[in-house]
């Protein structure tokens, strides 16, 4: 590429999108972000986000070191232990979570929000915020133009939708390309971490995550995130060296409300749901919860109780519906604008940042002379389709309101047959181990990667 840098125009400040900018900028391109949210702080992204392997390559290759830095600091304490609990807190299985031998193979935490202000840092002259995309038009030069509700708009050489689940460039660019409701409903908040609200947490979710599987389908989580400030911004007594450093002097603290916590997220078929959950308070739905659960150990109805009203809110899951390979244009799309999946692996952000990553190397390709652009983004496009759609897969028969576990009586069946494989493989170490290591390479932590070793060339 010679010249003018390729202009490249992101619709949507998401994880994947603000991380394939910063890749694409540290790579000579020009690149503009257009945001729908009015500031950097709007919303609410306090939830966790599991940075597995894929996450780390991904952040590692496209963040400038520093701020790459910044992002292992600011993560919560990473887990050590996933338990599978029944609904009266008795441990099915417990497996341990693989500690990282390197910077890339471990399983990290991070708050939304944090994520979401790290990705932001330094970005002030590439992010436009207050810009909701309206439909894009093609030039007869080839070029492709946004449009925004504000009136304004913005002409670029390539167009990336990071908008998410509700993508309005998916809806014009591939209207065949349909996201559907997996049937089932989850209801999530939060409540501050206490000496009171901890002790009601088994030992091993106090350091790790605890996955419920109650009768009728009923599933809950609990994620405890600790970070290394404390509730007034300071950083915490036994954080040092570097890491302290870097929370000190990180600007996004400014914005970042995250503090201690445990999250709770509660789900079911939706067919166990009243027809008006969508439209139900912050404590009409812990109270909802609560009906729902009444048979549940009197610690987890106490974590349901203690939630804040003000973070609870429900989520009716949807997924994307498969689609062949489309013909290659001047625009693509990234995360969940083309792969919305259910959270039953748990790997949306990972694989919104493995694309990414491979966009960015391809363009690097491009910007090279060793791919045109047609091939870059094509290339891009066949291995995207081939992991996104397999995740989106491997999700839905994991966490899909069709599943044998939400039938009214097959459901019992289902759950008492994996209970009493959890109970096989808890006491038969090769079972156990061997459940540890798909769930580690699942989340790439042995993926032989699309995205070689190393800083993106040219870095």
């Amino acid at each position: 590429m010679t010249g003018t840098p390729l202009r490249v125009i992101v619709i949507g400040a998401g994880t994947g999108g603000m991380a394939l900018a910063h890749g694409l900028r540290r790579a000579g391109f020009d690149v503009a972000v257009h945001e729908r949210d009015r500031t950097r702080s709007a919303g609410l992204h306090g939830y966790r986000v599991g940075i597995g392997p894929d996450g780390s390559r991904a952040l590692k290759r496209l963040l400038p070191p520093e701020l790459y830095e910044t992002f292992k600091a600011t993560c919560a304490r990473p887990p050590r232990h996933f338990v599978m609990l029944t609904e009266r807190l008795r441990s099915s299985i417990e497996l341990p979570v693989r500690p990282a031998v390197d910077e890339e193979s471990g399983e990290r935490s991070v708050s939304r929000m944090t994520l979401r202000q790290v990705l932001f840092t330094g970005m002030e002259d590439v992010v436009h915020f207050d810009r909701t995309f309206t439909h894009y038009e093609k030039l007869p030069d080839g070029r492709v133009t946004a449009h925004f509700e504000d009136g304004s708009q913005d002409t670029g050489d390539l167009l990336v939708a990071a908008d998410g689940v509700g993508s309005r460039v998916r809806r014009q660019y591939l209207p065949h390309a349909r996201v559907e409701d997996a049937r089932i409903v989850s209801i999530a908040a939060k409540l501050p971490i206490t000496p009171e609200s901890r002790a009601l947490l088994p030992e091993h979710v106090r350091e790790g995550i605890g996955l419920v599987l109650g009768p009728k389908g009923g599933t809950c989580i609990l994620h405890t995130m600790e970070f290394p400030w404390d509730r007034e911004g300071r950083v915490k007594d036994g954080i040092g060296g570097n890491d302290a450093d870097l929370v000190e002097q990180w600007p996004g603290l400014l914005f970042d409300n995250t503090r201690d916590y445990i999250n709770w997220g509660f789900w079911a078929s939706t067919d166990k749901f009243p027809p008006d959950v969508m439209k139900r308070s912050g404590q009409e739905l812990i109270d909802l919860v609560l009906e729902m659960t009444p048979g549940w150990h009197p610690d987890l109805r106490e974590l349901f109780r203690l939630g804040d009203p003000s973070t609870c809110f429900p989520i009716n899951i949807r997924t994307s519906v498969p689609v062949p390979q489309w013909p290659t244009t001047n625009i693509t799309l990234l995360g969940d604008a083309i792969h919305t999946m259910t959270p039953g692996q748990g790997v949306g952000a990972n694989t919104a940042l493995r694309d990414a990553a491979l966009l960015t190397r391809n363009l690097t390709a491009f910007r090279d002379g060793r791919l045109g652009l047609h091939d870059a983004i094509r290339d891009y496009e066949t291995k995207m389709i081939r992991y996104g759609f397999e995740a989106v897969l491997a999700s839905k028969k994991q966490t899909g309101g069709d599943q044998p576990i939400h039938k009214p009586y097959v459901g019992r069946l289902a759950l008492a047959g994996l209970r009493s494989y959890f109970f096989v493989a808890s006491r038969v170490p090769s079972m156990k181990q061997r459940m540890a290591d798909a769930m580690h390479t699942y989340r790439g932590g042995d993926r032989d990667d699309d995205v070689p070793p190393g800083p993106i060339p040219g870095q």
